[in-house]
């Protein structure tokens, strides 16, 4: 492919069938297959550059720059570097210093996706926003989407995922954020991250790397000990949000909507704001607060952030259908934590109908697995008419619930969702509201998959 003049990279994929004219294309090893293999395939898809860090047979030109380098080939090239993630990743920090514009950084055991969308939303009436997409916030992730940074976009709003220490001070030195927002600690992936300890001062490198006052600011969960406790780690201005006048920013007179959203007051230096949002659920009122609070940082109105929230759409995972047979269907299946899970059993207590609870295990909770699925069983037995569980892990919990004085008669147990899909498709009936939740790798889509084949 002849290369333009000033050609600009436009973009970055590590999959060479997502390789789009202008873009750069980063050869990784992969679990089953290395990109080294695909390099040409990436540039046939339109990619100009690719990064390698080994040579490799290509129709196109490799240089290396351990050997002097004269001039740049005319057409799509690869450059062989001595770490393919490591160049990503320098090249990513020193295209995001060609922008002078404000980064959000946010993280959090939950919930830090809904308010990258949430925020993203709020932001999007006055300003453009880049975010990262789907999971994108990691050490790969985070990186690419900085790549398609240009002059049209105003604001970015970056979810930034952690695993072990250091991960999310290298995702600040490549983005520079300048508002951080941490939403709260769990015990979501504490076998691969550890104690809640060692997630909370992982989370904290967010709030280490931000500037200090008046650029820097650390927007807080109030409602977390956690969190409130990372404002003794930043040189940032901190603003603290949650449920109580001690924050800066509060919420009452929360009022859920069901699937029409929820309405809600909030406070801030001494004035009140009715809103509402299609959000759902009580527990999204967190989401919005801190999205709330960057926004009133970033110069918006609360009239715009009013209109903003009026006129957006559904932003959850979460959504809600009937089956062919009339239940209300509560798809929450793409992921689950016992944080997560319980903010989803509060929402299922707010709906009308039989309450049934679907639950699939929870994965990586390591020394936390037994507490948290058995804190998740006794709150479906305060909710739930009838529970079905999935999974190893909660057939553990069987005789707790027994303990809890729920029937046993009314506890269904399933080695895996494509069992009980089978089970469900043919019981559940008008009347009955289901909530739909599990890790992700117990591939609870099955059982929404069919559901939804009958409605």
């Amino acid at each position: 492919m002849p290369l333009k003049k000033d050609q600009v990279i436009t973009g970055g994929c590590i999959d060479s069938r997502l390789a789009e004219p202008g873009s750069l294309f980063v050869a990784l090893p992969g679990e089953f297959t290395d990109g080294h293999n695909f390099v040409d395939q990436a540039f046939g898809n339109g990619a100009v550059l690719a990064l390698i860090d080994r040579p490799i047979i290509s129709s196109n030109p490799v240089i290396d720059l351990s050997m002097p380098v004269t001039d740049l080939p005319h057409t799509a090239f690869s450059i062989i570097v001595p770490n393919a993630l490591e160049a990503l990743q320098q090249v990513a920090a020193a295209w995001r210093k060609e922008f002078d514009i404000p980064v959000v950084g946010i993280t959090g055991s939950v919930g830090k996706s809904s308010t990258k969308e949430v925020l993203t939303a709020l932001l999007g009436y006055k300003f453009n926003v880049l975010k990262n997409q789907g999971n994108r916030n990691n050490e790969i992730g985070l990186p690419l989407t900085l790549l398609s940074l240009s002059n049209k976009h105003q604001v970015a709003v970056l979810e930034m995922g952690f695993y072990v220490p250091g991960e999310i001070k290298l995702l600040c030195d490549i983005s520079q954020p300048q508002i951080g927002i941490v939403t709260n600690i769990g015990t979501v992936h504490a076998e691969r991250a550890g104690d809640l300890q060692t997630i909370a001062r992982g989370k904290a490198e967010l709030v280490q790397a931000l500037p200090p006052a008046p650029q820097g600011v650390a927007i807080l969960n109030q409602d977390d000990a956690f969190v409130r406790e990372m404002a003794e780690e930043t040189k940032a201005s901190v603003f603290s949000y949650g449920l109580s006048n001690q924050a800066e920013l509060w919420a009452d007179e929360i009022r859920s909507q069901g699937a029409e959203g929820i309405k809600f007051t909030a406070h801030h230096a001494g004035k009140s704001y009715p809103l509402c949002s299609t959000s759902m659920g009580r527990h999204s009122v967190y989401n919005l607060l801190c999205s709330i609070g960057a926004a009133l940082h970033l110069g918006m109105s609360w009239y715009e952030i009013d209109q903003s929230l009026r006129n957006q759409e559904a932003l959850q995972r979460v959504r809600l259908f009937k089956s062919k047979a009339g239940a209300v269907i509560v798809d929450d299946s793409y992921n689950a934590s016992p944080l997560s899970t319980i903010a989803a059993l509060d929402f299922l207590d707010e709906l009308e109908g039989e309450k049934i609870t679907i639950l699939g295990d929870m994965l990586e909770l390591g020394q936390y697995e037994a507490e948290g699925h058995q804190q998740v069983l006794n709150k479906a037995t305060l909710i739930a008419k009838s529970i079905v569980l999935i999974g190893p892990r909660y057939k553990k919990t069987l005789d707790q619930a027994v303990f809890w004085h729920f029937p046993r008669e009314k506890i269904l147990w399933f080695e895996d969702a494509e069992t009980a899909s089978d089970y469900l498709s043919h019981t559940l009936h008008e009347g009955q509201t289901a909530l739909v939740k599990g890790s992700h790798g117990m591939e609870m889509y099955k059982i929404i998959e069919a559901l939804e084949v009958n409605s």
